[in-house]
C-alpha cells in the first residue's frame, strides 16, 4: 500500500461543515502535522479521510 503523503491544501466549494470527535491523541498529531506542513487543520483531516477511503478494503 502506497503511504500517506500530505500536500498543499486542497480547496474545494463543495464542503459540508461537520462536528467530530477525536482522542487528544489524534487531534495532536494531526495539529503537528498541520504545523508542519503549513496547511490548516481541516486540509490534513480531508487528507487522511480520502487517503483512507481510496485504501479501504471492501
Amino acid at each position: 500500500m502506497e503511504k500517506l503523503k500530505i500536500t498543499g491544501n486542497l480547496r474545494s466549494n463543495d464542503t459540508i461543515t461537520r462536528t467530530i470527535r477525536m482522542s487528544g491523541k489524534n487531534f495532536d498529531k494531526i495539529s503537528e502535522l498541520a504545523e508542519k506542513n503549513k496547511i490548516s487543520f481541516n486540509s490534513v483531516v480531508n487528507q487522511i479521510i480520502e487517503y483512507g477511503l481510496k485504501n479501504l478494503d471492501e
